[in-house]
């Protein structure tokens, strides 16, 4: 988290299970430090607490894999006119 490139970030993508720490940690660490970037969070396993955990934290979109592109690039979207 402390990372010089977050100033520079415009969106994330972040799975929900990543080795350490989980992308709903990382968006809770992102908002506990008042840290605005839009969020989107991916996942492979059907997780409907987690998806409304996430969203109602703020996530721009919860997307299931596989998805389709267009579902991608309609989040990316959104997440950058946000």
């Amino acid at each position: 988290m402390n990372s010089s490139e977050l100033h520079d970030t415009a969106c994330l993508i972040l799975d929900v299970r990543m080795p350490g720490m989980s992308g709903l940690e990382l968006q809770h660490q992102l908002a506990v430090t008042h840290c605005r970037i839009p969020i989107i969070l991916i996942t492979s396993h059907e997780d409907d607490d987690a998806r409304a955990r996430a969203l109602g934290a703020g996530a721009v979109a919860f997307l299931y894999k596989p998805f389709r592109e267009e579902a991608l690039l309609k989040a990316i979207d959104s997440a950058l006119n946000h």
